[in-house]
């Protein structure tokens, strides 16, 4: 029996990615770190700045988002997300601009608590790769 599912994730400009052969899937849940298998239970969650880590029978894939929304249902995860960039593919220095930008984000006085705690995510997200 298969333990695959399909995964479509998708940001205002295209379908970023499409793939049948995924077998986990680790989101950055606003309620934590949230593990995908095949038959999950039915979810609807937000996204928060974090590493989503794709398995597959063709290879690990990790990819960095902002921001977003994750659905699971019927063995097919959608993901939406403003900002989405994998991390094969990106440079040194554009990671420090990131994170030059979210710490000048997270030092604003005037942000509320869910805007502080959404620029710290992405502070620390950026840290750890750097």
């Amino acid at each position: 029996m298969s333990e695959e599912f399909k995964i479509e994730i998708v940001n205002p400009d295209k379908s970023f990615l499409s793939k049948d052969d995924v077998t986990e899937v680790v989101v950055p849940a606003f309620e934590g770190e949230m593990g995908i298998l095949k038959d999950h239970i039915s979810i609807i969650s937000f996204l928060k700045p974090g590493i989503i880590t794709i398995q597959a029978k063709s290879g690990e894939e990790k990819y960095y988002v902002e921001d977003g929304i994750v659905e699971f249902k019927n063995n097919n995860l959608s993901v939406l997300t403003s900002s989405i960039l994998n991390l094969k593919d990106i440079e040194k220095n554009k990671l420090e601009d990131l994170l030059k930008l979210a710490e000048e984000e997270a030092n604003k006085m005037d942000l509320s608590d869910e805007l502080k705690y959404l620029a710290d995510q992405k502070v620390e997200t950026l840290k750890l790769l750097n």
